[in-house]
């Protein structure tokens, strides 16, 4: 799926409540945690990690292209 931001930055948390791909915030700390979730390819453990357009998000059956 593709999510088209506003501003500069989302960070992956919200990315990931905002796509529902999780159905919370704790659920995303959680999962993100464990390594659940690459960005770009890169297992990412940072909650707070900012993704900018361009940028491809993969975990948990889902994949998103931020535009």
């Amino acid at each position: 799926m593709e999510f088209e931001i506003s501003g500069d930055f989302i960070k992956l948390d919200s990315l990931l409540k905002a796509c529902n791909v999780v159905s919370s915030g704790g659920e995303a700390k959680i999962l993100i945690r464990e390594g659940e979730f690459f960005v770009n390819g890169e297992k990412e453990t940072r909650r707070g990690r900012k993704i900018y357009r361009g940028d491809t998000v993969s975990g948990c059956g889902s994949e998103i292209k931020v535009v």
